[in-house]
């Protein structure tokens, strides 16, 4: 389990926590049908992201572990068929077979994302340790309250590294989508867990020497609960 020290040890003195949970679904529709059944709240409203070619639904994520934040959230991403394709592979391997075969089945945890007030410094000591979380990219997407503007990592081939244990990198710029969301239709964040040969690659990347494991399995879960019950949801 993380503390609060892995935060700021971890990330060698940048700080580093939990901004959003990423699942995705085959159809926007699922994933909210899945939320409503699974945890028995509504997603509230997101938007598109056009130069992704992909919408999405939010949630305030709340909770006692030491990764949530107060303005964490919880967000649900499928393509958006009303979109033309980006000329580029979509975000969190949303455009990979595999990934679409399993959505068929049922959404999905595919990523996270942490905060950093130093995306390009901590993306340049990960990439050192050969688990580069691409570049540092501009974004934004309109609001009913204006727009909305962010810094994130994004692979080139859209595909998460570490086999997804290593978080994409996040910096807002301005306001943040969760000080919009309804506080009363949230998800408790019970615990989060990041283990495997990638996750102490990316705590040790600017401590001092020592030897690294070879790569190998890893993982990262979330237990969450909502009003209907409580749901553990793992990215293998």
């Amino acid at each position: 389990m993380t503390t609060p020290a892995d935060r700021a040890a971890g990330a060698g003195g940048i700080a580093l926590a939990l901004d959003h949970l990423v699942v995705g679904a085959a159809t926007l529709e699922q994933g909210v049908a899945w939320c409503e059944s699974t945890f028995g709240v509504t997603p509230g409203p997101g938007g598109r992201h056009a130069f992704m070619g992909t919408h999405n639904r939010l949630l305030r994520l709340v909770g006692d572990d030491p990764w949530a934040l107060p303005d964490a959230y919880f967000e649900i991403i499928a393509v958006d068929p009303q979109a033309p394709a980006p000329g580029r592979p979509r975000w969190f391997g949303l455009d990979r077979a595999e990934v679409q075969a399993a959505l068929a089945h049922g959404p999905r945890l595919l990523h996270w994302v942490a905060r950093t007030d130093d995306p390009d410094a901590l993306r340049a000591r990960w990439a050192a340790l050969g688990l580069d979380p691409g570049p540092v990219e501009s974004a934004e997407r309109g609001t009913p309250h204006g727009l909305l503007r962010w810094r994130i990592t994004i692979p080139p081939d859209g595909v998460p590294p570490g086999g997804g244990t290593v978080p994409a990198l996040i910096a807002w710029e301005g306001s943040h989508p969760a000080t919009r969301l309804d506080p009363d239709a949230c998800l408790r964040l019970a615990g989060l867990r990041w283990s495997g040969a990638a996750a102490l690659r990316c705590r040790l990347a600017a401590g001092p020497a020592v030897d690294l494991p070879s790569e190998g399995p890893g993982a990262f879960s979330a237990d969450l609960r909502g009003p209907r019950g409580r749901a553990t949801l793992t990215r293998p």
